[in-house]
Formats: structure tokens, C-alpha cells, sequence
């Protein structure tokens, strides 16, 4: 009977949770709530967004940039960080102004050959994703733990399930996690800052002079803008806004997008600032007396003689709970993407067993994993003209989002990003031929 007791408890407990977010977002898009009270049942979608934008392949690629060329690739972070914010925004707008992700959309409105090659590309992705994070994941854990890469996986795995598995409790509980687990990587570099000796006079200069150095740094700023803005997050957003309760008319919609709006800003400028506070703190750490530094466990290593065993131990709670809960984005962005392009779905699980055997064969291959982080980088910025070009086409369509419709000038600066993302591309192709 206690069993019995005890599930019929869980079950009350989850549909309550459920029911008084869906009464507070109600109670917010019909006007009767206002301030931080009408603003908390929105936030959640751009969070869980973020985490994409924090996960470990962030980490690798600041990491390197910080070390080999200082604070001379901030400009880099910032505005790839306000094209990010641009493009969630944006990715949103479509959610709540359609009811559709963009999958969906793209399924709906491209001819079949173009929804298959974006269907692939976005599936390319997301393994790239997968494979930072969960290898991120895992070498955290082995380094916290004092064992083999190869346990941390497995326990990554484990671990990544366990989060998996509270979406069957409704959005609210997953956004929670989630969102703790941002916070804790915010207060690691808030902490890392405190400790490193940084310069802020080269900072501010190095943050609004842009500059390239050579040509390492040019695909090193590429890494930087694949790993800032991407891709499978641009899609996940445009579905997690329906989970809120849908806007019945005009008003309730122009709300929604409204408070969505104030969401992507802070939950993604709190990205961008950690972004930079991992440049910063690599800079300070290592640009003088190690600038070869590319590794993350020779990273961890070095801190300790570098900022003391106190930063040594901050860092590594960032990783892990980056790797942990980017892997659980990851995975549920992959569900996104398979059910909107192919309108077909696997279980949770199922993605998570497919997804990790890259990460396997990395280890079994004797492949740097920092190094297999930078590459996946750099194969997320390939893919990512695809649904940036995509939200853009959407976004200026009267017919599907109304009077959410995008105006020209936001139309053009986001065009002009996409442009600058694509040309970065090309770039990088014709260095890789060369």
C-alpha cells in the first residue's frame, strides 16, 4: 500500500507543478499579474537555450583562444554573442507566432531535396554537438573522480539519462535542473574572475579594437563563432515556446513575445558574459607562460601552479556541469530535429545510445578529445548558415507570422550576420583545400 500511497503522491505533486505554471503564464498573458511575477513563468526556453551556448566545446575553444592570443579575440565572443542573442530571438518569434518549430516549417515549406539535405545537416550537428558535450562530460567526471575517460563516458551516460527522464514530469522540473546547473557554471567564472589577475584596461581594448592575428586565429574565430551560435539550439527554442500555454489572440501573443524577448537577453547576454570570462581567465592564466595550452586536462593541470588549486577546482565544476546538462540539450534538441524534418521520433534513450558512439570512437581511436571538441566546432559553423538562413525566410513571411512579422532593419542586420557567418565559411573551406 505504501508503494501505491507513494506514486499517487508523485503524481499529484507533478500535476500541481504543472498546473501552477500553466495558471501563472495564463494569469501573465491575460494582464492580471505584473513585474518579476508575470515575467518568471516565461523564463525557461532561452535557459535551456543557453546551455548550448556554455557547453564544453565553449570551453576547448576559449580555452585555446585565451591562451594563444590573450584577450585579442574578445570581439570575436561579443558579436557572435549578439548575433547569437538576434537569432534565438528570432527562432522563438517563429515558435510563438506559428505554433511550430522550425523543423516543422521547414518540412511544411522547402521542396523534399532541400528538407533532406537541411534534415542531414542539422543530424550532422547535432552528433558534432553531442560529441563535445558528452566527452566534455566525461573527462570532467574522470578528472573529478581520478579514473579512466572511458568510466566517466559511462557515467555521463547515466547521469545524462537520470535528467532525461524528468521531462516525463512535465517542462517544469527539467527547466529547474537546468537551470541550476547555469547558474552554477555563471558562479564558477564569476569566482575565476575574482581570482585571476586580470587587466581590464586590455580587456576593454581588446573587446572593442576587432582584430585577426594570423591565420590560426582566423579558424580559431571561426571555432569561437561555432561554437556561440548553434545550430540545433536555433531549432529547439522554436518548439520549447509551445510548452508554454498557447496565446489566444493578439494581445496574449504580443505578451508572450514580449517577455520571450526579455528572456533571450539576459539568459543569453549571461552566456556571452561567461564566454568571455573563460577568454579572460585563459588569458590571465596562461597567455604569458603557456600560451600552447589547448588541452582541457592539461588546462585543469596547469591552474593549480597558475590561480591555485581553488580556481583548479572551479573550472572543473563549470565543465562538469556544462558537459551534464548540454548533453541533455543536445539530446532533446536531436529529438526535435528528427520529429519536425521526418515527422518520426525514438525514444529518448535510443538518440542518446546513437549519439554517443562518436564519443566511443574517439576514445578507442586515441584521438585528443579537446581536439575532436575544436573540430566538432567547426563542423557546427558549417552547418549553421542552414537554419540561420531558414529563420530568415520564415520570419519575413506575412502569411505565417502575422503581425510578428520581422521589420526591414531587423531583417537586414540579421541578414548581414548570416552573410558575415557564411563568408567565415567559405574561408575556411578554401584554407582547408589550400
Amino acid at each position: 500500500m505504501q508503494v501505491v500511497s507513494s506514486k499517487q503522491e508523485g503524481i499529484a505533486i507533478r500535476n500541481s507543478l504543472a498546473q501552477r505554471s500553466e495558471t501563472a503564464v495564463r494569469t501573465a498573458l491575460e494582464g492580471r499579474a505584473r513585474g518579476l511575477r508575470a515575467f518568471l513563468p516565461f523564463v525557461g526556453p532561452a535557459v535551456i537555450a543557453s546551455v548550448g551556448y556554455m557547453d564544453p566545446g565553449n570551453y576547448a575553444t576559449n580555452i585555446q583562444a585565451g591562451a594563444q592570443y590573450g584577450y585579442g579575440l574578445l570581439w570575436v565572443v561579443i558579436l557572435s554573442s549578439v548575433l547569437a542573442m538576434l537569432f534565438q530571438a528570432l527562432s522563438a518569434r517563429i515558435g510563438i507566432a506559428t505554433g511550430c518549430n522550425l523543423a516543422e516549417l521547414c518540412r511544411d515549406h522547402f521542396p523534399r531535396p532541400v528538407v533532406l539535405i537541411m534534415w542531414l545537416g542539422s543530424e550532422l550537428a547535432a552528433m558534432a554537438t553531442d560529441l563535445a558535450e558528452f566527452l566534455g562530460g566525461a573527462l570532467a567526471l574522470s578528472l573529478v573522480l581520478h579514473q579512466s575517460l572511458l568510466a566517466g563516458m559511462f557515467e555521463t551516460a547515466v547521469v545524462t539519462f537520470a535528467f532525461l527522464a524528468l521531462d516525463k514530469r512535465g517542462y517544469r522540473p527539467l527547466e529547474l535542473v537546468i537551470g541550476a546547473m547555469v547558474a552554477l557554471i555563471g558562479v564558477c567564472y564569476v569566482c575565476e574572475l575574482w581570482i585571476a589577475p586580470v587587466n581590464w584596461g586590455d580587456v576593454a581594448a581588446s573587446a572593442l579594437l576587432p582584430r585577426v592575428q594570423d591565420h590560426s586565429a582566423l579558424v580559431l574565430a571561426i571555432g569561437i563563432v561555432g561554437a556561440t551560435i548553434m545550430p540545433h539550439t536555433l531549432y529547439l527554442h522554436s518548439g520549447l515556446t509551445q510548452k508554454r500555454a498557447p496565446a489566444r489572440n493578439r494581445a496574449e501573443m504580443l505578451t508572450h513575445l514580449r517577455y520571450s524577448n526579455r528572456e533571450v537577453i539576459l539568459a543569453l547576454g549571461a552566456a556571452g558574459c561567461v564566454n568571455m570570462a573563460m577568454v579572460i581567465m585563459a588569458a590571465s592564466a596562461f597567455h604569458a607562460t603557456s600560451p600552447d595550452i589547448a588541452d582541457l586536462a592539461v588546462a585543469y593541470h596547469a591552474l593549480i601552479p597558475a590561480l591555485g588549486a581553488g580556481a583548479a577546482a572551479i573550472f572543473l565544476t563549470g565543465l562538469l556541469a556544462s558537459g551534464l546538462s548540454s548533453s541533455v540539450v543536445g539530446t532533446m534538441a536531436g529529438q526535435m530535429i528528427m520529429e519536425g524534418f521526418v515527422h518520426r521520433s525514438i525514444p529518448a534513450w535510443v538518440r542518446r545510445l546513437v549519439t554517443i558512439i562518436p564519443s566511443f570512437g574517439v576514445l578507442v581511436t586515441g584521438c585528443n578529445v579537446t581536439h575532436a571538441m575544436l573540430i566538432s566546432q567547426v563542423v557546427l559553423s558549417m552547418t549553421l548558415p542552414m537554419p540561420m538562413m531558414a529563420l530568415l525566410i520564415f520570419s519575413r513571411r506575412r502569411a505565417l507570422m502575422g503581425e510578428l512579422v520581422i521589420g526591414k532593419t531587423t531583417f537586414c542586420v540579421a541578414a548581414a550576420g548570416a552573410l558575415v557567418v557564411g563568408a567565415l565559411n567559405v574561408v575556411l573551406i578554401a584554407q582547408a583545400f589550400n
